[in-house]
């Protein structure tokens, strides 16, 4: 239970820092999406090299400790097998990245286009709802609660964006990007879940962010005009953007479901979209009508509820 404890703490720290990080996107709106994703996904990518290095030279020493019993110290044979590759992990870090890229811009792109770092929060948070519709062309199974879980979704996304700002269907440029943006996320998602298996999560987390941050770089030197000024100006949202919420929070997020219960582990880490909200508030003054936050409650309890029933279902 104390382990169990540990490692819900370490989630909800990271949720808490995940969510901070919508307020450091919304102050980095400043620069560029191209720009400021460039910046902090290269610091991210390079802040979790020496992790990799200290982790590498961890698993050596315990695979040097651990031994079959009965088999003398002078012809060792480890016990843990090498399962994952460096160059399955880096091709996998790679594709991931590219996905990964355009997630986050489109992202950007919204936050740019005026959507608070409250709702983008939450409309990000969507992206768990879409993976089941994306499950279909991958024609895997899909739990029927799952459906309500969608349904309840797009109720609530509409009371989120478009209810009670004018009539008919009418969504704001920011967060038609925002909605773009978790789609994009959840095929990163399905791509992450398919390289997994086989990599380091570490290597291939630092080499998604190496190669979504060199991407933007590029496009950046093709399509905006970076001012160095503005850049150190904003170095604190650029380095939480990196350093906190990739380096930190994915480092944590690792720490944290080892010990942790996964059906747990993951409704804590739903919180995200909670603490965009929380810190929205307190640090960006920003607020939400009723009818917004009624979206949020629905968006929320959607997410929520598959992982609920999962819940209920393990403890019978």
């Amino acid at each position: 239970m104390k382990r169990e404890l540990k490692g819900n703490l370490i989630l909800l720290l990271t949720a808490m820092v995940w969510g901070m990080g919508f307020v450091a996107q919304k102050a980095g709106a400043a620069l560029g999406p191209f720009t400021y994703n460039g910046l902090r996904m290269t610091l991210a990518g390079l802040f979790l090299i020496p992790i990799i290095v200290i982790l590498q030279n961890k698993r050596k020493g315990r695979s040097g400790e651990k031994t079959i019993e009965g088999v003398d110290t002078s012809q060792k044979e480890t016990l843990v097998p090498q399962k994952t590759s460096v160059t399955a992990s880096v091709k996998g870090g790679i594709c991931c990245g590219i996905v990964l890229c355009f997630g986050a811009n489109l992202q950007q792109f919204g936050i740019y286009f005026h959507t608070d770092a409250s709702k983008a929060g939450f409309i990000t948070a969507l992206y768990i709802l879409i993976v089941p519709i994306l499950c279909i062309f991958l024609k895997k199974k899909v739990q029927p609660v799952a459906w309500v879980a969608v349904a309840l979704g797009i109720v609530g996304f509409y009371f989120l964006t478009m209810a009670g700002k004018e009539v008919g269907l009418h969504l704001a440029t920011g967060d038609f990007f925002v909605l773009l943006c978790a789609f994009v996320f959840a095929l990163h998602i399905i791509v992450v879940d398919h390289f997994i298996k086989t990599c380091d999560g570490v290597i291939l987390a630092a080499t998604q962010f190496l190669t979504a941050g060199c991407i933007s770089l590029c496009l950046m030197v093709l399509f905006e005009t970076p001012d160095m000024g503005m850049i150190m100006d904003l170095w604190l949202p650029i380095i939480y953007g990196g350093l906190f919420s990739c380096g930190i929070g994915y480092t944590l997020q690792v720490i944290g479901q080892q010990y942790a219960n996964p059906t747990t582990g993951s409704m804590i880490m739903s919180l995200e979209s909670v603490f965009s909200v929380i810190f929205g508030v307190l640090l960006l003054g920003e607020r939400m009508t009723l009818i917004e936050i009624v979206g949020c409650a629905i968006i929320f309890f959607a997410v929520m509820l598959p992982q609920i029933v999962d819940m209920l279902g393990a403890d019978k």
